[in-house]
């Protein structure tokens, strides 16, 4: 691999203040209150069905949403409109963001009350799933390096960043509206 890493360290880089914005915005929900808990998995079913739509990822996670809202007694709310963008750069770079979305939500489970569910934030990686995410994302990159004008990988990585800031962006959007509706 010419460039082993770059493509996710770039990935992080260029998103780090869209991270830690969504990450400001779901903490105003408080995941040991039941209304609250509610709110914040209808907030992340919102983002999550247009976003695994275009992502594919390996293991999709709204089934368990599905579930752990029916066990709410809540149903699925309206998803937000699906980002627009195109290519696979694109897609690898909004997977990026809900893989990631993954690691965070195995440190968010031990803040979800004793009697709610919580089978969507508990679908983490697999034993070294996470680093095979990011070998696969460096290695779609230098692929599509390869296949275009595009020697360094530069174009591919700057698509990948516009998928991840809009698969935050629409995190942050679902986010904002479940609190303005009361319940964050």
């Amino acid at each position: 691999m010419p460039h082993a890493g770059r493509a996710r360290q770039a990935l992080r880089q260029a998103t780090m203040k869209c991270h830690r914005q969504v990450d400001d915005l779901f903490s105003l929900f408080s995941l040991d209150d039941r209304s609250s808990y509610a709110a914040f998995l209808k907030a992340h079913a919102r983002a999550l069905a247009p976003l695994e739509a275009i992502a594919r990822p390996d293991a999709p996670r709204l089934p368990m949403l599905r579930q752990d809202l029916a066990a709410l007694g809540e149903s699925m709310p309206d998803p937000l409109e699906t980002p627009v963008g195109e290519g696979d750069a694109f897609r690898w770079g909004a997977r990026y963001t809900l893989e990631g979305s993954r690691l965070g939500g195995a440190m968010l489970a031990r803040q979800v009350g004793r009697d709610l569910p919580r089978a969507y934030l508990s679908a983490v990686h697999e034993k070294g799933g996470w680093i095979a995410f990011q070998q696969s994302l460096d290695a779609a990159c230098d692929r599509g390096a390869e296949q275009g004008a595009d020697q360094d990988g530069g174009q591919w990585i700057d698509e990948a960043i516009r998928g991840a800031e809009a698969a935050f962006g629409l995190f942050a959007s679902a986010a904002r509206s479940e609190a303005a509706a009361g319940h964050g």
